[in-house]
């Protein structure tokens, strides 16, 4: 399931005074301290070294899933993107490939999941939707997937009681968000930060291919059902098995291989799944209807001799249902880039 890390971020270190942080669904440039120490209970690891007994280690950056479409004359590039990171991922002497960087220098528009504006005020969106006014959660779950809960945070209070106030929705991403940076990865570091930083001094326009409104309600407009399911799903393997998971989805988008990514991903739900209809139907909610409307969005943008560098999450492109399928099915042809 593809869900934005950075939203129970946000709602994690903020539950009770929501303007106090940002809520970068698909990544913003974020100020160099470490947020994650703002997480209730949470703990840094230990940074990786940037030596070796021979000397400084000279950084490569990850390869990531990237792809040209084209169509006659016009011609939309699309990255994968992952919303954390590590430092490692994007040295800084090049912090992407060269042939991602001239697609960037040759695109008068960025699109990312957001624009910069809806980033601004998103975090406002998630308290209004995603946070109780008093303890919640406990009466919307089932008692013994409460207890469940409950027993995970157990050695964390501090985020036992930031997770009352949620809805389930939002409480299995927070849950997600501890793994990943218990992973030792950062919500500065995602991609699309990342690409900012690099973008802006091009001077080019940055869109966002869903409006907040319409990104909001692929998780507003669950059913207690599939909301309970999405929770369930983060509890049934132990934390070592998850932050396993994180580690394994980090190294696959550092290869680049996008059905690689949509077929590990795929397994994993098959895997973790209470229910595999309601399941089923939260992928469809969370992911490939919103395919649909990227892809829309993204051939709207394109013109001949125009092009667009597309940046979303990677679980969005590969497999049947992905984005570079339906850009296939609309004339592209799409190649690695």
């Amino acid at each position: 399931m593809l869900l934005p890390v950075q939203a129970a971020y946000a709602a994690g270190s903020s539950a009770n005074t929501p303007v106090q942080a940002g809520r970068p669904v698909a990544g913003a440039p974020l100020p160099p301290s470490t947020p994650r120490a703002t997480l209730p209970g949470f703990h840094v690891p230990p940074a990786a070294p940037g030596t070796t007994s021979g000397g400084p280690v000279v950084m490569q950056p990850a390869r990531m899933p990237f792809y040209v479409a084209t169509r006659g004359t016009t011609t939309i590039y699309v990255l994968g993107t992952l919303h954390v990171g590590d430092p490692a991922d994007y040295p800084a002497q090049q912090p992407f490939r060269k042939p991602i960087l001239a697609a960037l220098a040759a695109s008068p528009i960025l699109a990312l999941e957001l624009s910069p504006d809806d980033l601004l005020v998103s975090q406002d969106d998630v308290s209004k939707y995603g946070v109780c006014a008093r303890d919640c959660l406990p009466r919307l779950l089932p008692e013994p997937l409460w207890h469940k809960l409950a027993l995970r945070l157990r050695d964390n209070p501090a985020a036992l009681e930031e997770i009352k106030k949620m809805r389930p929705w939002l409480a299995s991403l927070l849950v997600e968000t501890y793994d990943s940076l218990a992973a030792g990865l950062q919500t500065e570091y995602g991609t699309e930060a990342q690409l900012q930083n690099v973008y802006l001094h091009t001077r080019g326009k940055i869109v966002g291919l869903e409006t907040l409104a319409e990104q909001m309600r692929a998780f507003t407009g669950l059913s207690l059902a599939q909301q309970r399911e999405m929770l369930a799903q983060d509890l049934v393997q132990t934390p070592a098995e998850n932050l396993a998971d994180v580690q394994a989805l980090h190294r696959l988008w550092r290869v680049g291989d996008a059905d690689a990514l949509a077929a590990w991903e795929s397994a994993k739900s098959e895997k973790l799944a209470r229910d595999k209809r309601i399941s089923a139907s939260i992928d469809n909610k969370i992911v490939y209807e919103r395919n649909r409307r990227f892809v829309s969005r993204m051939v709207a943008l394109a013109g001949p001799n125009k092009p667009v560098f597309v940046a979303i999450g990677a679980l969005h492109l590969g497999g049947p249902k992905g984005v570079l399928a339906l850009l296939r099915e609309r004339g592209f042809v799409v190649e690695p880039g």
